[in-house]
């Protein structure tokens, strides 16, 4: 799929609510960001927005030196920014904050445009690609416009076309890199059926020792979730709870998910 258009749909939406949010006296706190203001949830993006720029733009190939904050290109005033160690941040949206965000969030969309997908870089991940910065950021993008919206009671779902394939980067890249950063047990053939009411979407995972098995559904799992291909990537990110969507199926092997795949 196109990334872009995506990234840029939802940066901009992004960007509406959390203007939205600097005309209230305090910065709203984010409820599915626990301990998080959206001031605090502004700075995390745009961090993450410069960090990723930076791999791409120079091309890196291993993991920059993490104690050079250069590449954030803070402006000379930052006074009114939420610091991370006081979050949650209460004091009111500084526009010097939310321009920075902005102006962060286009110059990671050009790079994207300019860039080839299979240009080599740095990425925590098995794939070391461009490519894999665009499809995440873009998830990730959409994500955190699901957060700020839904701090102000006005989340609007994932598009469905996205939905479905973060659905699917859960499996290919989030699950098997979350087993890796946090301690998760082996798994027992524990075996997890996706359906999407709102699409064609049919997955199935299964956790064989240390693997993440992940393929077309062939057939009943231990356990089936159902429903919209938002609802089902809001669940696996953790944003919404299990009463959302529909379960069928053994409720010890459901519950396991989240330590067979442990949140970071």
């Amino acid at each position: 799929m196109d990334y872009v258009p995506q990234f840029r749909r939802d940066a901009l939406a992004f960007e509406a609510a959390i203007r939205r949010a600097a005309d209230a006296e305090a910065a709203p706190l984010v409820p599915s960001c626990p301990g998080w203001s959206v001031a605090d949830l502004v700075v995390h993006l745009g961090g993450v927005h410069r960090y990723v720029a930076r791999l791409i733009r120079e091309r890196l190939v291993e993991a920059p030196d993490h104690t050079d904050l250069s590449f954030l290109e803070l402006p000379a005033d930052t006074e009114g920014w939420p610091r991370p160690e006081d979050a949650p941040s209460h004091a009111p949206l500084p526009a010097s904050l939310i321009d920075w965000f902005t102006a962060g969030a286009v110059a990671l969309e050009s790079l994207f445009e300019r860039s080839s997908p299979d240009d080599t870089v740095w990425t925590w991940s098995r794939e070391q690609t461009t490519g894999f910065w665009v499809r995440m950021q873009s998830i990730e993008m959409a994500v955190h416009r699901w957060d700020a919206e839904n701090a102000l009671a006005a989340a609007r779902p994932i598009d469905a076309v996205l939905a479905a394939d973060a659905v699917a980067q859960t499996f290919e890249v989030m699950a098997p890199g979350r087993r890796v950063m946090r301690p998760a047990p082996p798994g027992a053939g524990e075996r997890f059926r996706f359906r999407q009411t709102d699409g064609a979407g049919d997955w199935t995972v299964r956790f064989e020792g240390d693997e993440v098995r992940f393929g077309e559904s062939d057939g009943p799992g231990d356990v089936e979730l159902a429903g919209s291909a938002s609802d089902l990537m809001l669940y696996l990110w953790q944003r919404i709870p299990a009463d959302r969507i529909e379960v069928k199926g053994d409720r010890e092997v459901f519950d396991r998910w989240f330590t067979l795949v442990p949140p970071v």
